[in-house]
This record gives C-alpha cells, sequence and structure tokens, in this order.
C-alpha cells in the first residue's frame, strides 16, 4: 500500500517523470553557467597580487633588490600605468566577447546544445589554465596575456545563448521570473566560488587562481556531453506551453501585454469554457534572421538598457576587489572574500526582481524602480561603505542587489519571454539569437565598464562612482516606454490576474 511507503520514496513519487527532467535540466545547467562565471573572476582578484605596494613586503635576503617600491610585482604590471594594463586585459575578454555572442547565438541555433557548450567549456578551461601557466613558465609579455584573454572571451560566449534557450526548451512563462532569478543566482554563486577559490591561491602562487578554474570548467563540459538534454522531446516529456489565445491584443500590432504571463484555464474547471481557440503552436525549422529578432517588440529597449546595466556590473565585477583594497587597505585575500558580498546580494536582488515581475507583470517597470533606487545607493557606499565593517557589508549586499537585480531579469526571464513571442508563432529556434542580440549588447557595456573604470580611476574613485551611477539613469531612460506601456495597461484594465498556475 502507498501509506506503507517510506516518506522518502513517497516524496520522490511525487512528481511526475516531466518534473524531475526539468529540475535535473535546470540543476545541470545552473552548474554550467556557474562553471563559466567561476572561470572569470580570478584576474579580478590576482590584479592587486600582480601589483602590490612593496615597501609593505618583506625583502627575501637571497634576492638583490633595485626598486623596492616595484620589485615584488609582476611584470609588465609593475609600470606607473598598471591599471591602464589592467584595463586592457580586461577589453581583450569583454570586447571578444561582445563581438562574439552576436555569432553564438547565431551557431547555437544551428548547432547541437549539447556539443556546443561541451566543446565552448573545454576551450574555455584550457585558455583560463594558459593565463595561469604563464605563472609557471615565467612569461611577461603582456601580448601573450592579452591573448589568451581575447581567445577565452570568444570561447565564453558559447555558454550564454545555449544555456538560456536550453531552459527556455523546458519551461513555461507562468513562473519564469521566479524560477529563473533562482537560476540566475549562478552568476553570482560562480563568482563567489571563483573569489574564493582564487583567493586561497594568489598570495603564494597566483598561477593555480586560473588553473583550479580551469579545471573544473573543463569537467563539467564533460558532464554536459554525457547528461545534457536539449528539448523535452528528446525523453519523451511534454513541452511547455508558451502561449494562449488570451495573449492576444490588436493595439499597435504587438502582443500586449508584452512580457505578461499566459492564463491557461482547464475549461473543465468550475464549468468554464473558453471561448478562443488555442493557439497552435508550430515547430518552424527555419531560424530566424538577426533583423527578424530585433523586429520583435522589446528586444532594442531591453537591449539597450542591459549595456548600461551590465556596464556598472562588470565594473564592479572586475574592479571591486581593488576599489576594496586600495580604498579599505585590505589585503587581496581579504579584499577578494569581502567582494563576494556583492554578488551575495545580486542573489537576493536577483531572486526579488522575479517575484516582482511575475506578481505584476512588469518586467520593465520592475527594472526601472530597482536602477532609480540603485543610484543613489552607489553615491552613498563610495561616501560612507568604508566607514565600518558593518557599514560596508550592508551597503555591498544592498548594491549587489539593485545592481545585478535588473541585469538578471533581463538576461533570463525577459530573454526567455522575447525569445518565446507570440509574434514568433511558435518559432522556439529564435530563442538563442534573441538572447545573443539581448546580452551581446549588454557585454558592450560589460567591456565599456572596466576600460573605463581603468581610465577614469587615476584621476579618483569618485568619478568612477558618478560614471556608473550616469549608466544606472540611462538605463532607465531605455526602459521608458515599456514602463509607460505597462503602466498604462495597469491603469487601463485594473490588476491583472496573478499567473502563478502555468508552468
Amino acid at each position: 500500500m502507498k501509506s506503507s511507503l517510506a516518506p522518502g520514496i513517497r516524496l520522490i513519487t511525487n512528481f511526475s517523470r516531466d518534473s524531475w527532467y526539468r529540475g535535473f535540466i535546470l540543476v545541470l545547467t545552473f552548474l554550467f553557467y556557474t562553471a563559466y562565471h567561476l572561470s572569470r573572476k580570478p584576474i579580478s582578484i590576482v590584479k592587486s597580487e600582480l601589483h602590490r605596494n612593496c615597501s609593505n613586503v618583506i625583502q627575501p635576503k637571497d634576492i638583490n633588490i633595485t626598486n623596492n617600491v616595484t620589485w615584488c610585482d609582476w611584470p609588465p604590471f609593475d609600470q606607473d600605468n598598471y591599471q591602464t594594463l589592467f584595463g586592457v586585459l580586461d577589453n581583450c575578454f569583454l570586447v571578444a566577447y561582445a563581438i562574439g555572442m552576436f555569432f553564438s547565438g547565431i551557431f547555437g541555433e544551428r548547432l547541437p546544445l549539447r556539443y556546443y557548450l561541451s566543446i565552448g567549456m573545454l576551450m574555455s578551461g584550457l585558455f583560463t589554465c594558459l593565463f595561469g601557466l604563464g605563472f609557471y613558465w615565467n612569461i611577461h609579455s603582456l601580448g601573450y596575456y592579452a591573448f589568451v584573454q581575447v581567445m577565452n572571451g570568444l570561447m565564453q560566449t558559447t555558454g550564454w545563448p545555449a544555456v538560456v534557450a536550453c531552459v527556455g526548451n523546458w519551461f513555461g512563462k507562468g513562473k519564469r521570473g521566479f524560477i529563473m532569478g533562482v537560476w540566475n543566482s549562478h552568476t553570482s554563486v560562480g563568482n563567489i566560488l571563483g573569489s574564493l577559490i582564487a583567493g586561497v591561491f594568489v598570495s603564494t602562487a597566483w598561477g593555480l587562481s586560473f588553473i583550479v578554474p580551469g579545471i573544473i570548467i573543463a569537467c563539467t563540459g564533460v558532464l554536459c556531453f554525457f547528461f545534457l538534454v536539449e528539448k523535452p522531446e528528446d525523453v519523451n516529456c511534454s513541452s511547455p506551453q508558451h502561449h494562449s489565445g488570451q495573449e492576444r491584443n490588436q493595439e499597435g500590432g504587438e502582443t500586449a501585454p508584452l512580457l505578461q504571463d499566459s492564463s491557461i484555464v482547464d475549461p473543465s474547471i468550475n464549468g468554464a469554457i473558453s471561448t478562443e481557440p488555442d493557439v497552435i503552436v508550430e515547430e518552424h525549422s527555419e531560424a530566424i534572421s538577426f533583423l527578424g529578432a530585433l523586429c520583435i517588440p522589446g528586444v532594442v529597449e531591453f537591449s539597450l538598457c542591459l549595456l548600461f546595466a551590465k556596464l556598472v556590473s562588470y565594473t564592479f565585477l572586475y574592479w571591486l576587489p581593488l576599489y576594496i583594497s586600495n580604498v579599505a587597505h585590505f589585503e587581496a585575500k581579504e579584499a577578494g572574500d569581502m567582494s563576494t558580498l556583492f554578488d551575495v546580494g545580486g542573489i537576493l536582488g536577483g531572486i526579488l526582481a522575479g517575484l516582482v515581475s511575475d506578481y505584476t507583470g512588469g518586467r520593465a517597470t520592475t527594472c526601472c524602480v530597482m536602477l532609480v533606487v540603485a543610484a543613489p545607493m552607489l553615491f552613498l557606499y563610495n561616501y560612507i561603505g568604508q566607514r565600518s565593517l558593518g557599514t560596508t557589508i550592508g551597503m555591498l549586499l544592498l548594491c549587489g542587489a539593485l545592481v545585478n537585480g535588473p541585469y538578471a531579469l533581463i538576461t533570463t526571464a525577459v530573454s526567455a519571454d522575447l525569445g518565446t513571442h507570440e509574434s514568433l508563432k511558435g518559432n522556439a529556434r529564435a530563442l538563442s539569437t534573441v538572447t545573443a542580440i539581448i546580452d551581446g549588447t549588454g557585454s558592450i557595456g560589460a567591456a565599456l565598464g572596466p576600460l573605463l573604470a581603468g581610465v577614469i580611476s587615476p584621476s579618483g574613485w569618485n568619478n568612477v562612482f558618478y560614471m556608473l551611477i550616469s549608466a544606472d539613469v540611462l538605463a532607465c531612460l531605455f526602459l521608458s516606454r515599456l514602463v509607460y506601456k505597462e503602466v498604462q495597461r495597469w491603469c487601463g484594465r485594473g490588476p491583472r490576474a496573478r499567473g502563478f498556475n502555468e508552468f
């Protein structure tokens, strides 16, 4: 009898086969992109080791020292322009990433995702390890490290469009904001793990700060090859329904609300009878063009918003440990550990943004409000954030939530919503291209942020924060049209039905 079953077995049997597969894919893709971000983080930790204040370092007796200021630095980063050189390394990665992202989505639609991700992770692991091997091979050429960064940036573009497309294949729109808000914490988890792993080795053998994460991402590539299932149909699971007939609206030729969750009502419940026919979703074999993806309502606005939101997020990603080290006078490891609080806040912010946008149906408004609040919080963090340990922790958590919340929502739930937009008439192959366009545009900002920080920081950290605040304001402005449409919809139709019942 069922009542005699062990509690654990009863729990297992309560979930359907489809649910187990969906959970498995969610966890698997979470691990994949955690590894991607884990392998990006070490350079921000190692910067403060490549160029140090050598006057405070104990000098070995067996080394003939000619310059007391730079003897412990790693050439070529022992020069006065070291911040500019760090900016060069950051931008070699980020510019390559931004350019490659626009092509990555196109390749991702036309190649098997399992092979594409596996090869991408293996190659990314290789180039991450090559950067670390420069320590053991005693390489002091900026060109070597710049080349490795360029190649790693290109290899890293295989990750995001592919994992979002895979998750989009398995999940419908009902709880997409919350599910992807939780799922997108892989970005912050990867940053945290990358910081902690790099911090273990940074003061003794900084090469291992790259080699260990490189091995980890290569191993996840092998895991992907053996276990990833791209689509529910491949294992005879039911496909999620992305649209219903109730999403149609003739105003302006757009689906309205643009990013609202569809509410599917079972006609047998409470005797309700649906008078509108269901939209028949057809599987299109032809991939969408780049211009066709740009014409999807909302893609351009969210792409430009993400450009500035990602500019802020990636400036913190690459420069926060060095800022903490310079301003609060922490050692490299302590600064790296402290910077992880920003990513912890990012986890909370991503989940909160997903929950609020699911409940209200206002993806654009949720992003805009968080960005508006983030601007004064960044100002406060710069002026009072280092006064005490408690203030530092609180401000890092708050700024991380407000900065990374909109970034997480746009790159996950919004990208998946637009990639399965009703105007596509069921073309499931558009998701990878739409994701690549949005994240690729955002990656331009990700490249500009660290570059501008490297150029501006010699004139003072205050100016860097003014730049970040300006970027937040611009990100809000690009969403103004969509926010207006959402507010107009709320005022015109009253409270929307909370679509928490669809998966």
